[in-house]
């Protein structure tokens, strides 16, 4: 803990971020109360001209679940030589927070937007002295739990139902004097039996047992980390990506301006992950889309930073637009479907107010109409790599020489159709079960969008609204209609047909508040 809080340990800007929630912490420490082994850790001697030619980051020891996930960068610049963790930092954070932190994390039907202690209450690892686990069905002996911080106040033994020590007072005890003082006053053999083994492991016994390279070599550096990780957390290629991205940025901080990019996303309300800015890059600048490493090599590394600042601009612009168009990150059902959006945009190098400049207003119509169509259709339901290699043959005959044809002057939804091999026909089947589409279904802002193109999406104000309101199709409402049963079992009954399409329209929504609950006729 003290390398760690000493900055003798640091993170190397190709390892992941913390990814861990608060069980596995929980059980980590029961392994390690148990002397189980907790696997080998890889670290890497940084020293020389090393520590300069690359980014590193501190340990996260004060969690915030969605809020505060990021390592914060260090300047090496006059820090003394220090080792990087290649493998074993999801435990080595782990355990720093057990010991010297903290874990916030959304309580049970709790805003997954907004972050306070109510949603997200701070909490410190704490042990149960008064009994051992008991028959538990993954076998733990030692009940380790985040206790809300406002609940335990941070007591040195919290009491309620049962004993609990706050774990990371141990650390207070190094002098065997001052321990055994303490454990004296302690009530019942499991307490005093339990605390010892705590001290034990914490500060007499070696917990970590590593392998250190000391070769400053970040490529040599990068074959260990990528085989290492074969194993233990997985990693998939976009990590193995971003970690390629952020080591070889030379003058921005790549891990912070993909997160940033990220978190601008959300604060528009739409959820997107750093393989959806990855996908992106190698959708503009890439013959082969797939993540593959070696689809991403220090050479396109710097591509992608030289030309940063504008494909976020095109990311950003092209999020812009779907909001005027009225989508929500619900509604929005596939967002790959943007990344050819995002190419013509980033390509025509018009991101500067296409969402709202009227010299594009012939564009975004266009654009929203095959937005909608291919949602509804679902075409991004499967093999999307090789769909999206197919629609961007519809922005240039030759990627290699010319990332878009010059001619193009509208966004070609009529050539993509053409390009791709996916069935975009409109047949009396598939009419049928859009009709059956539920108000509350994710497709069916598209289908009433389609239907109703005049409404004031780009403010939000519009309603999905029951052409006959829903109240009437109640039991009781029912049975007053002069209708025979028949009609009633087959379409009032029906939700297929009073919440569904058959039964929706899109409305203004001042026009919707005012026409309440009255009947179609009024």
């Amino acid at each position: 803990m003290e390398n760690i809080e000493t900055n003798r340990y640091l993170l190397p800007a190709i390892q992941r971020e913390f990814v861990w929630d608060h069980t596995k912490i929980e059980w980590l420490f029961d392994s390690i109360m148990r002397n189980y082994p907790i696997s080998s850790f890889l670290f890497w001697q940084v020293s020389g001209e090393t520590k300069k030619g690359y980014k590193f980051y501190k340990f996260i020891n004060e969690y915030r679940e969605t809020f505060k996930i990021h390592n914060d960068e260090i300047s090496t610049n006059g820090l003394n030589d220090f080792q990087a963790i290649l493998d074993g930092q999801q435990r080595l954070t782990s355990i720093y927070i057990g010991l010297k932190g903290s874990f916030a994390y959304r309580g049970f039907g709790k805003s997954k937007t907004n972050d306070n202690e109510n949603t997200r209450p701070t909490r410190n690892l704490y042990l149960n002295i008064s009994n051992e686990l008991k028959d538990e069905e993954d076998g733990r002996i030692y009940e380790f739990k985040f206790l809300k911080k406002d609940t335990t106040k941070e007591v040195v033994v919290y009491e309620k139902d049962a004993k609990w020590f706050k774990v990371g007072e141990i650390l207070n005890y190094a002098s065997e004097e001052k321990f055994d003082d303490f454990v004296e006053e302690l009530d019942g053999s499991f307490a005093r039996k339990a605390i010892r083994q705590l001290r034990r492991t914490i500060l007499e016994k070696p917990i970590i047992n590593y392998f250190l390279e000391t070769e400053q070599d970040l490529d040599k550096a990068l074959n260990i980390f990528i085989r290492i990780n074969s194993g233990g957390e997985p990693l998939n290629f976009s990590d193995l990506i971003m970690s390629i991205a952020v080591a070889n940025w030379k003058h921005s901080d790549a891990r912070k301006e993909i997160h940033t990019l990220v978190d601008n996303i959300r604060d528009k309300g739409f959820s997107v992950s750093k393989d959806f800015i990855l996908k992106v890059f190698l959708y503009l600048y890439s013959k082969d889309i797939k993540f593959k490493v070696t689809n991403f090599s220090t050479d396109n590394a710097k591509e992608f930073e030289d030309k940063w600042s504008q494909i976020r601009d095109a990311i950003l612009e092209t999020f812009n637009l779907v909001l005027s168009y009225g989508f929500t990150n619900h509604s929005l059902t596939s967002k790959n479907a943007l990344i050819p959006i995002i190419y013509y945009i980033y390509h025509k190098n018009i991101t500067n107010q296409f969402s709202t400049k009227t010299t594009y207003l012939k564009d975004r119509e266009e654009i929203k109409k095959w937005l909608h169509v291919v949602l509804i259709k679902r075409i991004f339901g499967s093999s999307a790599d090789t769909l999206l290699s197919q629609i961007r043959n519809a922005f240039t005959d030759d990627f290699n020489k010319n990332k878009i044809n010059d001619k193009l002057d509208i966004f070609p939804s009529e050539l993509i159709s053409k390009k791709i091999k996916k069935d975009t026909s409109i047949s009396d089947d598939f009419i049928v079960e859009l009709l059956c589409t539920q108000k509350d279904n994710k497709y069916a802002f598209s289908i009433l969008s389609l239907l109703y193109p005049n409404l004031d999406y780009k403010n939000n104000d519009f309603h999905k609204d029951h052409l006959h309101p829903i109240s009437k199709f109640k039991k009781k409402n029912i049975t007053k209609l002069n209708v025979s049963e028949d009609i009633k079992e087959e379409y009032y009954r029906d939700v297929n047909f009073n919440n569904g399409l058959y039964n929706l329209q899109m409305l203004d929504a001042n026009e919707n508040m005012s026409k309440n609950d009255l009947n179609l006729k009024e």
